[in-house]
């Protein structure tokens, strides 16, 4: 059993493979024929740190899970065009209407506007985009996000 367990445990991906899609493994211990059946041994994998991995029929799939600055603020970019897009409509604006954008500024969001700023006035049809350091008192709504930022964004027709 020790001389097997040796075997085993040099196995790579490939031998693991076979084991699995055969049912069975032939294995030479101390010249002697030995064959190795899949019920004989247990099979599991580990996740490796930041990566999901998946294993089906043969096929294992690993996905990076790390988020990146840039992901970060795509995402924060993303979820200010949904909050912008929902604004316009409720502001009975027309789907063709440029507006002029202000959003308040927060440390934790500016950098993701800035990075993001094309993006965010394409989709938005913004015109123009601010980030302001005061939005005078009743001009803008206030907007909380996924991440645990209030912020404000003020909508203005340009004409």
């Amino acid at each position: 059993m020790k001389q097997i367990a040796g075997v085993i445990n040099q196995f790579n991906a490939d031998d693991i493979i076979e084991l699995e899609s055969n049912g069975s493994k032939e294995l030479v211990i101390e010249a002697q024929d030995v064959i190795l059946d899949l019920n004989d041994v247990e099979i599991s994998t580990q996740d490796i740190p930041g990566w999901l991995v998946q294993s089906e029929g043969g096929l294992t799939v690993a996905l990076d899970i790390t988020l990146s600055d840039d992901l970060k603020a795509e995402g924060i970019a993303r979820e200010f065009v949904n909050r912008i897009q929902n604004l316009r409509k409720e502001s009975g604006l027309e789907v063709t209407d440029k507006i002029h954008l202000k959003i308040l500024q927060h440390s934790e969001i500016n950098d993701a506007i800035n990075k993001n700023k094309n993006y965010i006035c394409s989709e938005t049809l913004a015109g123009q985009l601010e980030l302001v350091d005061e939005m005078k008192q009743n001009l803008g709504i206030s907007v909380e996000l996924d991440n645990d930022v209030t912020t404000v964004i003020s909508i203005e027709k340009l004409n």
